[in-house]
């Protein structure tokens, strides 16, 4: 070996060891490997932060905002609205969700469609009872195979794409992976939804109803509504559906509680929920119900775009403690409207603007995304960070799909470049106002952006110094006299083991040239190793460190680090058993 592979594959060993340590984040690691890398030099200082400007990192930063402004236009709520729903089996309810989940992983960030699905999982799984570790895993998994069949699907897709257009020429397009990924994630959907769920072990100590912050909360039914001139019946089915309560119905001043279900809903009654702020959300954007009346809509209506949900907790000598949102003038001097008071143990009586606030109490606050900080210090509370979020505009979804799927179709067809073709839905997101300017820069996770810009010149300099053809050498001995399907077999095992450990997208970037050495070496094509590795790098089922969307589900399904390998090993198999044949059919050697 030479001086330089020398001190890449030290360089390599000692991020990965960090990586699998935990003890550091992996944006600082991957960072300092870079630094150490110019140092040391072997990796030129002109060409150490090309990574920043490469359009893979391009792509993956605007996915995550893409993702934002279809959540917030409400394709996803109008999606699972009209398709999930309780009483399924819970198996069927394993399919629906899993279907969902994979359909929005393919053409949305899947670690967003995860975020966005976890919270109705949850919900459906207080109401019926049961607790969420029996499906969560599921769809974790269901979004992770989801989005294998797209280039936008997932990071190590658009790398490896990116990556052979450096290397061949050519990128893979968009729906390149979809022959391969749709075969898998099919396969790999059916075994979740009726055998792997099984597999997956539950503790007498799960809690099969967890806890979600409720508020007391008033809609108005408008004009326009969709539950206007429908009965009483009708509401209640849909409040179940969003894990909400229907409390009363307030008319002519009047809060009526138990009304019969066949009494009808008019235009103008004031609803009154208990439910958490995704419920309410999920109710005011699915049924057309206004966040207050039309004496108070105006002062809201200019900072439409921009506003988000806040929650707020209230201590004692806070200037609202006391008080009424009213009498503070709340909403015609900061523009902000109470959306829902939490309180512990007593009711709420009369409308909720005119109710006394008291010390404890938690609020839920319809603000201007960018005063709803200031707005809790002159309210004299405390901001829950956690609590935040922002409002969906229902009425923008129609708007949102058609501008992402021109895009979609002018990419495909290669009339622009993936980057420049989802920078041009970013910029009509904030256009057309579905996404306002600040949120093009908070959506986007940076820590993966450092990673990635970090990890792509190293990479080069693994390629350049003859590092991946040292690699490919080595797994082709191990295959010495097999047919060549064996050695992409084997790209596919070493790739998916090292995925388990690792961050997918770091084992993408090291994984990819080192399939194009192996076609190389074997004078075959490239591509069905490359598929090989987009395939493989993508299924990190076997431990929550492996994806971020199986992290992101420890903690709601109070899941254990030994939980995930009772189903990921058998799914990992399938996805073998599957994808290999599929991708020597597809892409011959």
């Amino acid at each position: 070996m030479t001086q330089d592979q020398i001190v890449l594959f030290a360089l390599f060993a000692m991020v990965f060891a960090a990586l699998v340590s935990g003890r550091w984040r992996y944006d600082a690691v991957a960072f300092t490997a870079l630094l150490a890398a110019v140092l040391l030099g072997v990796v030129p200082p002109a060409s150490a932060f090309e990574g920043f400007g490469h359009p893979a990192t391009l792509v993956v930063a605007l996915v995550l905002v893409v993702s934002a402004g279809l959540t917030r236009a409400g394709v996803v709520l109008a999606i699972t609205r009209r398709f999930v729903r309780p009483g399924r089996s819970l198996g069927g309810h394993i399919a629906m969700m899993g279907a969902i989940g994979g359909l929005l992983s393919a053409f949305m960030n899947n670690v967003a469609a995860l975020a966005i699905l976890m919270p109705v999982d949850v919900s459906t799984a207080r109401q019926e009872g049961r607790s969420p570790a029996r499906t969560l895993m599921p769809l974790s998994f269901a979004t992770i195979l989801g989005g294998m069949v797209t280039l936008i699907g997932t990071p190590p897709n658009i790398i490896v794409a990116t990556i052979r257009q450096d290397t061949l020429g050519a990128p893979f397009a968009m729906f390149d992976y979809a022959p391969v990924g749709g075969i898998v994630a099919l396969a790999g959907l059916v075994f979740v939804a009726l055998a792997g769920w099984r597999l997956i072990p539950l503790r007498e100590d799960a809690d099969a109803r967890p806890e979600l912050a409720a508020f007391v909360a008033e809609l108005v039914i408008s004009e326009d509504s969709a539950i206007a001139g429908k009965t009483v019946g009708t509401l209640q089915d849909e409040a179940d559906r969003a894990g909400a309560t229907l409390v009363a119905v307030i008319r002519d001043g009047r809060a009526r509680s138990g009304l019969p279900p066949e009494t009808e809903l008019c235009a103008g009654d004031v609803l009154r929920f208990e439910a958490g702020s995704e419920a309410l959300d999920a109710l005011r954007a699915g049924l057309g119900l206004d966040f207050a009346d039309q004496r108070r809509k105006h002062y809201l209506e200019a900072e439409r775009a921009g506003l988000v949900m806040v929650q707020a907790a209230v201590p004692a000598g806070a200037r609202i403690a006391g008080k009424s949102a009213e009498s503070v003038g709340l909403i015609w001097r900061q523009g902000t409207a109470l959306m829902g008071i939490s309180r512990q143990g007593r009711g709420i009586r009369g409308p909720l603007r005119k109710a006394t606030v008291r010390a404890g109490d938690v609020l839920l606050l319809l603000a201007p995304q960018e005063d709803a900080a200031r707005v809790i210090d002159w309210l004299g509370c405390l901001p829950m960070a956690a609590g935040n979020r922002a409002l969906t505009r229902p009425d923008q979804t129609a708007a949102a799909v058609a501008i992402f799927a021109f895009a979609v179709f002018a990419a495909s067809f290669g009339l622009v470049d993936l980057p420049v073709a989802l920078g041009c839905v970013v910029a009509g997101y904030v256009g057309y106002r579905i996404l306002p300017l600040a949120d093009v820069y908070t959506q986007i996770e940076w820590p993966v952006i450092v990673l990635l810009g970090s990890m792509i010149p190293l990479g080069a300099a693994l390629e350049t110094s003859g590092g991946t053809e040292l690699i490919a050498s080595g797994l082709l001995r191990l295959s010495a006299g097999a047919p060549a399907w064996v050695a992409v077999g084997l790209l596919m095992i070493v790739t998916m083991t090292l995925s388990d450990v690792l961050n997918n997208t770091a084992t993408a970037i090291v994984a990819a040239p080192v399939g194009i050495a192996m076609a190389r070496a074997l004078g075959a094509s490239p591509d069905p190793f490359l598929m090989a590795v987009a395939v493989a790098a993508s299924c990190a089922f076997l431990t929550p460190i492996g994806h971020k969307n199986n992290m992101l589900i420890l903690g709601p399904g109070q899941y254990r680090f030994g939980d995930y390998w009772r189903m990921g090993l058998p799914l990992e198999v399938l996805v073998i058993a599957t994808g290999l044949p599929a991708i020597l059919f597809f892409w011959p050697l």
